[in-house]
């Protein structure tokens, strides 16, 4: 009787070995020594915008396709809701409040390329790591990290100083500046006051010589003479920057060399795809990182014709769906090369969509699906919970979904470690190795905590419950949305992060997100027995956390964000700053 057992147990075993030993290469990575990376960083994206994440009326197949080949991670974060703090804190795998790249006031992202702020020379990028490790790194698309701290070609904050070999695309960021037709977007509260303050001083300027003119009053000539002049210095101190915002901001950069200023927005897409296509081809023989930092889908939304009208979206729509058939080819290029099984593809966005980004009728930001918030938000998931996409054949399980909690910070310690470097000992790196995550060898996000900061204001703490898996998360400090009702700031087109808009909470709001991924219903000691012992557990995680931060300079603070004459980058003598070295091409 025993014998028939035997036999049916060596059935089942027999395939069961021969099947591990097929994936063999799901279990070990390092069969691959040094893969090639293609990190994609979509700029104020939804997570409600793609397909793949439930999204049926924006056609993103390309993306899509990379979730069904790939990882999918529901519940992965942010460490800013704003550019430039969210890609510091990528780069670094470091909260951005580590190197000084949060915000102290209201500017909380870089404002100029010739502002002296940026990420500080002395912080260690995975591409500084990479490049050690023989990679050939490239940054092709948007920096928004800084360019200049003491002269206009020190370069001290630039790609090529951050560990990239090579460097193509924007310094800084697209505004719908750039584009000579749209409303402009920059500071536009500010500028009114500005505006505004100019014509009061031109007013009492001719009221006064006109006065002393009919004789009505009696004012020396000298005085109205220092009167006119300070009338136009102060004309003159703004407008010399916010008056040519394009010149100064909306620049293309090759390397260390400016190649437009201004950029021609038409060809920017055409250029920027064909860079990244170039840059696959030229180093197919040698281990790569290639980081296409996309301009899509932030304002003014650069769409060409083939795109345009095509969405079901209006122009948002149009710029996704371009986006996404920018991705198809960077992924066909991969497919060309043969590349695709010795590439780990990674797809992401800096944060959430914004909300109050509209002009007119027209929506011309993301959309965040069920989350609450967006862009902006330091608290809310809409500002912070974003895509987040892996493919690597043949090592990552396919058509996997992870609902864990992980985080942009994650990609530095993962990439390194792949490409046979180590993280630096002499810092705190935020970030965790996600590939026994990816690979299903274990069930559990290495994050205990996650500190959701709003500049430098810290709004909500996220506890995973390792033992249960649930997910607390406790809002201290939450934006007051205007008008009363609304789901985001539209009074003010970005909700603060301190101050009179926004309410402290004590105790803090809490949500068990793994029930309630809306936040739509906050617990109370009444509702949740578990309510004060949680409340305890992330307070004590707090004060650890806290104890983990040194003082830096400040990056975002006023003197380092302003502009500065003797710091912009010029192609040309300074104020003369124009050339297109595309079209001479």
């Amino acid at each position: 009787s025993s014998f028939p057992l035997l036999y049916f147990r060596s059935a089942l075993v027999t395939p069961l070995i021969f099947g591990l030993l097929l994936q063999a290469p799901c279990i070990q990575p390092s069969t691959i020594t040094q893969p090639n990376f293609v990190l994609l960083l979509a700029d104020d994206l939804g997570i409600g915008d793609v397909g793949c994440y439930g999204n049926d009326t924006i056609r993103t197949p390309n993306i899509d396709r990379l979730a069904k080949e790939g990882v999918k991670l529901t519940q992965h974060i942010a460490a800013a809701p704003l550019c430039t703090p969210s890609r510091a804190a990528f780069l670094t795998g470091r909260y951005p409040l580590r190197s000084g790249m949060d915000a102290i006031n209201d500017y909380r992202v870089i404002f100029w390329n010739a502002g002296s702020g940026g990420l500080p020379p002395n912080e260690t990028t995975f591409a500084k790591i990479l490049q050690h490790q023989g990679y050939s790194t490239g940054l092709i698309g948007k920096w928004h990290q800084g360019v200049n701290c003491e002269s206009r070609n020190d370069h001290c904050h630039h790609p090529l100083k951050h560990g990239f070999d090579y460097f193509y695309g924007m310094p800084f960021t697209l505004i719908s500046d750039c584009e000579p037709t749209e409303t402009p977007e920059m500071d536009r509260a500010f500028r009114r006051k500005l505006w505004l303050s100019t014509q009061v001083i031109h007013l009492i300027t001719l009221t006064a010589v006109l006065g002393r003119l009919t004789g009505l009053i009696s004012v020396h000539w000298k005085t109205l003479t220092c009167l006119a002049g300070f009338s136009l210095l102060f004309f003159i101190s703004w407008f010399s920057s916010y008056g040519f915002v394009r010149y100064w901001n909306c620049i293309m950069m090759r390397n260390h060399g400016i190649t437009e200023q201004p950029m021609v927005t038409d060809r920017t897409t055409s250029l920027i795809l064909r860079e990244s296509i170039s840059f696959i081809e030229r180093n197919k023989h040698k281990p790569f990182l290639l980081f296409l930092s996309f301009l899509h889908s932030h304002t003014p939304l650069l769409t060409t014709e083939k795109f345009l009208g095509k969405s079901r979206h209006g122009l948002y729509g149009d710029n996704v769906e371009e986006m996404d058939w920018m991705v198809g080819q960077v992924l066909d290029a991969l497919d060309k090369e043969g590349l695709k099984d010795t590439t780990l593809v990674y797809f992401a966005s800096d944060h959430g969509g914004w909300l109050e980004r509209q002009e007119g009728e027209r929506q011309l930001g993301g959309w965040n699906g069920i989350y609450k918030g967006g862009k902006a938000m330091g608290g809310w998931e809409g500002g912070i919970r974003v895509p987040g996409i892996f493919r690597w054949p043949g090592v990552l399980p396919a058509g996997t979904v992870i609902d864990e909690p992980t985080s942009l910070m994650d990609i530095y310690p993962t990439v390194v470690h792949l490409a046979g470097g180590t993280v630096p000992q002499d810092r705190v790196i935020d970030g965790r190795d996600l590939l026994p995550l990816l690979q299903g060898v274990a069930a559990r996000s290495e994050h205990e905590f996650l500190f959701h900061y709003c500049g430098v204001h810290l709004h909500a703490v996220r506890w995973h419950q390792k033992d249960t898996g649930a997910v607390w998360k406790a809002h201290y400090v939450t934006p007051i949305f205007s008008p009363p009702g609304a789901g985001a700031c539209y009074d003010r087109g970005f909700c603060p992060c301190f101050g009179e808009g926004v309410t402290h909470h004590e105790p803090p709001l809490l949500f068990e997100l793994s029930q309630d991924p809306s936040e739509a219903k906050p617990l109370s000691a009444d509702t949740e027995p578990l309510f004060d012992t949680v409340i305890r557990k992330i307070g004590r995680a707090i004060e650890e956390h806290r104890r983990t931060l040194t003082p830096v300079p400040e990056q975002l603070s006023v003197s380092n964000v302003v502009w500065k004459p003797w710091l912009q980058p010029c192609c040309g003598t300074f104020p003369f700053c124009w050339c297109d070295k595309e079209d001479d091409n």
